[in-house]
């Protein structure tokens, strides 16, 4: 009995962990989507793919997980250029990539 609740419990943590990070994913694919429309270049691949995962201290004092995405984006439909966001529980911390875009995602970085 002791072995299926651990089961479940481990069963149940696997589960949020995977929806926390898929949630981080549609959201770092939001912001590199509307980065690159911003500045008027090509958003290559519609996706986005995870590079790193890392506990890091938020400002509140806690830890958190924070996730890096990278995404790649053509400026004239030949090269490609590599971006990068990183979010701190579903939250922007950095971003790179097309430097018209990186101007209006700052502007609409949310003041904590």
């Amino acid at each position: 009995m002791p072995t299926l609740l651990i089961l479940m419990i481990v069963g149940a943590a696997g589960f949020f962990f995977f929806t926390a990070g898929r949630a981080a994913a549609e959201r770092a694919a939001e912001i590199g989507r509307d980065a690159c429309h911003a500045a008027g270049v090509q958003w290559l691949d519609q996706s986005v793919h995870a590079s790193g995962l890392r506990l890091r201290r938020k400002a509140s004092g806690w830890l958190g997980l924070e996730r890096s995405f990278r995404f790649e984006y053509s400026e004239d439909g030949v090269d490609r250029h590599v971006g990068r966001v990183v979010l701190l529980d579903g939250k922007l911390v950095s971003f790179s990539g097309p430097t018209r875009a990186a101007q209006a995602v700052v502007r609409n970085f949310p003041q904590t």
